[in-house]
């Protein structure tokens, strides 16, 4: 691994997985997250261990925005680490704290560092919290009730030699 390269955290479905595992790519995502300058400004005492779970969680609670538009995808949150050229970001949130980049290009299967999924315990949570999801982030409390729920339940992590096990 060379230093020019950065963890990037993509929210997925496990139709995206699947995606993934045939065409041995995925289209450049609509959000991803990764520690930003303006993530480490904004959150200074934290350090990299914590600014990394930062973007992870974001990149769950994107998940959860991608099953809320994709009825049909078993309702568990994929989270794909991947490590990515510099040079293949670019800052998309301006606002101090932002975690969210944009990728340039497609992202191969060999850029996968870890697979993290729900595991079927998490699916009504998961279920319930992408419904209202978008209620949560606009402020409703009982949504973001619902939403930490889901929160509630750790994603499981796979090896990318374990694709072909998470594909429904």
């Amino acid at each position: 691994m060379t230093s020019d390269l950065t963890r990037v955290y993509l929210p997925a479905t496990l139709a995206q997985l699947a995606v993934l595992r045939e065409s041995g790519e995925l289209p450049p995502p609509p959000e991803a997250h990764a520690v930003t300058p303006a993530l480490r400004e904004w959150y200074a005492e934290g350090d990299e261990e914590e600014l990394e779970y930062v973007a992870f969680t974001r990149a769950a609670q994107s998940a959860l925005r991608l099953l809320r538009h994709d009825p049909k995808a078993p309702r568990r949150r994929v989270v794909l680490c991947v490590d990515l050229p510099e040079r293949s970001l670019k800052m998309a949130g301006l606002d101090l704290g932002s975690s969210q980049v944009e990728v340039a290009g497609k992202v191969p299967l060999r850029a996968v560092a870890a697979i993290h999924v729900d595991g079927h315990d998490a699916e009504l949570a998961v279920s319930a919290a992408a419904d209202v999801v978008e209620e949560a982030a606009a402020g409703d409390p009982d949504a973001q009730f619902t939403v930490d729920g889901a929160e509630d339940h750790e994603l499981e992590w796979y090896d990318p030699s374990e694709l072909d096990q998470l594909i429904p």
